[in-house]
């Protein structure tokens, strides 16, 4: 019986093939074919991140931060259900290696406050992309999406500082002149600050006890939604004053940071029980600051 000749060209191939997988490069070592370009080496996978597991959500917040955080929760009478309280309650998640939350919600006669505590661990499934850069991707979108106002312009005051600094003959005719004008009209001099101090103590008097300015509004610069640079990787602050028609308005302050490839977020919100009084804002903001800086050494540590 005669053996079947093989066709040349498919002799070629079959021979190609078995040449491409006995083969390799001429040094010995091992091709990349993702990278042809590349000296035949195989591109390292992109670095883990430093976290692979998560806290305890609802243990991650001791009882004296709850205390000052939530502050009616030291008025609950019943021990079991000032227990409960501290112990808050976990967030609904399927993964508790990838995120976990826990929230609490504590009712005063003064008011209504809210915490909520998120930690998400970010992976990446790229190998050429590392945990850390994904979750700096992650986060840059949290960010946006708080919709942080633009840094605020150089101040008219830094500039008058920046010109004042400068010496020579015009600087000191102008101090000259400054003086002889303040010496020739003491009553004048004498009336600027009384009526400074007039002012600031009918403001002091009209405000309402532990009320403030919405952010958006006049609030000082310091208050305003902002990025914070004295957390972890990367943070933002932002703060919002909700109203909800006829009863009394609620501020909502969120944390957020972001430490290797886990991004932790705050949510700290008080409604009064009085319609008509605003949270504080820099007081909520003080608190959740607080507690973030406490997290994120917890993280390090």
């Amino acid at each position: 019986m005669q053996r079947k000749a093989y066709v040349p060209g498919v002799a070629a191939l079959l021979a190609a093939v078995l040449a491409g997988c006995t083969g390799g490069s001429g040094d010995g070592g091992t091709t990349d074919d993702a990278n042809p370009g590349g000296t035949g080496r195989a591109t390292a996978a992109a670095e883990p991140g430093r976290y692979r597991t998560l806290p305890e959500p609802c243990g991650a917040v001791g009882q004296e931060m709850l205390a000052s955080l939530l502050p009616g929760i030291a008025e609950i009478a019943d021990e079991e259900q000032r227990e409960k309280a501290y112990a808050g309650e976990a967030t609904l998640t399927y993964d508790t290696d990838r995120k976990v939350g826990c929230r609490w919600k504590v009712e005063s006669a003064d008011a209504v406050d809210h915490l909520l505590v998120d930690f998400e661990r970010v992976v990446s499934y790229d190998s050429a992309v590392s945990d850390d850069s994904e979750a700096e991707r992650v986060f840059a979108t949290k960010a946006e999406a708080a919709d942080l106002p633009a840094p605020e312009p150089e101040s008219e005051s830094e500039s008058e500082s920046e010109s004042e600094s400068g010496s020579g003959e015009d600087g000191a005719a102008s101090s000259a002149g400054a003086s002889a004008s303040s010496s020739s009209s003491p009553s004048a001099s004498s009336s600027a600050p009384a009526a400074s101090r007039s002012a600031s103590q009918g403001t002091s008097e009209d405000a309402s006890p532990g009320a403030s300015q919405s952010p958006s509004g006049s609030a000082s610069p310091d208050l305003q939604p902002r990025l914070l640079d004295d957390l972890g990787d990367e943070a933002f602050l932002d703060d919002e004053l909700s109203a909800s028609g006829s009863t009394a308005e609620q501020r909502t302050v969120t944390v957020a940071f972001r430490t290797s490839n886990v991004i932790v977020t705050i949510e700290y919100a008080e409604q009064p029980a009085t319609v008509g009084l605003v949270p504080d804002s820099a007081e909520l903001q003080d608190r959740a600051r607080k507690l973030a800086a406490r997290l994120a050494g917890a993280l390090s540590g």
